[in-house]
C-alpha cells in the first residue's frame, strides 16, 4: 500500500472517523510511528500546563488479549441487550452497533491499543460537571487521533473498557491515582479515503446568545 497524498487542515478534521470494520488486522504498525503521533499530541491544551497525562501503548499480543477480553465483557454488558433485537433499531443505530461488535470481537488482533491517562491527587474523580478536569486529556487524545491519520493510520475512539476500569488498570499494573480516559485502537485501513460523517445541521444545534438564539432586531 502507498502512502496516502497530503490532506488539508480540513481534509484532516473532516474525514478522521472512527474506524471498526476496515482495519488491516494483518500489517503491523511500528511503535515509532505511534510514538511521533504521541509527541504531537502532547501539544493540545491542558488545565495549567500541568501535563498530568499519561499514555500506555500496547503492543504485546498477550496483554491487548487480556484487555480485549475484559473490553468484551464491558461491551456485552452495556450493548448485548440491544444486539440481541437488533431488528428493532433504526437503520444507522444498526449499523453502529454491528461495526462495534466487530471491533470488540477482534480487538485482540488490533495491531496497537493507546490508552490516554490522567493521574489524580486521590485517584478520585471530581465531582459535579468534569469537564474542565477531562477538558486536561481529550483534547490530546483528540489530537493523536488526527496525527495518526495524517500519518495513513486510522483509529476508533471507544470508552466501552471504562465500566470495568479497575480491571484494566489492574491488568496494566496502573498506580491507583491513575484513571483512564478512552481507548484508541490504532491500524493501518484497509482503504484509504474516508468523507464526512452524518451529522445534524448547523442550524438544529447553533443557539445564538442564549437558548432562544432567535435573530433579534
Amino acid at each position: 500500500m502507498t502512502d496516502p497524498p497530503p490532506l488539508s487542515g480540513e481534509e484532516l478534521l473532516t474525514t478522521t472517523r472512527s474506524v471498526r470494520r476496515g482495519l488491516d488486522l494483518e500489517r503491523p504498525v511500528d511503535p515509532e510511528l505511534v510514538k511521533d503521533c504521541l509527541r504531537i499530541a502532547l501539544q493540545a491544551p491542558n488545565g495549567n500546563n500541568r501535563q498530568r497525562w499519561h499514555w500506555l501503548m500496547l503492543t504485546d499480543p498477550r496483554i491487548r488479549a487480556a484487555v480485549a477480553e475484559v473490553y468484551r465483557t464491558a461491551f456485552d454488558e452495556r450493548n448485548g441487550a440491544a444486539l440481541r433485537r437488533l431488528d428493532e433499531q433504526p437503520e444507522g443505530t444498526r449499523s453502529v452497533l454491528t461495526g462495534a461488535r466487530l471491533l470488540a470481537e477482534r480487538l485482540h488482533r488490533v495491531p496497537v491499543l493507546v490508552i490516554p491517562c490522567l493521574d489524580v491527587a486521590d485517584g478520585r474523580l471530581p465531582e459535579g460537571n468534569q469537564a474542565g478536569f477531562w477538558g486536561s486529556l481529550l483534547p490530546a487524545a483528540w489530537n493523536y487521533a488526527l496525527a495518526a491519520r495524517s500519518r495513513g493510520l486510522v483509529t476508533a475512539w471507544t470508552a466501552v473498557h471504562l465500566d470495568r476500569e479497575r480491571e484494566v488498570a489492574e491488568l496494566l499494573g496502573l498506580p491507583p491515582t491513575v484513571r483512564q480516559g478512552a481507548l484508541l485502537p490504532t491500524a493501518y485501513p484497509l482503504r484509504t479515503t474516508f468523507r464526512p460523517g452524518p451529522r445534524r445541521p448547523l442550524e438544529e444545534v447553533l443557539h445564538h446568545d442564549g437558548w432562544q438564539g432567535g435573530d433579534r432586531d
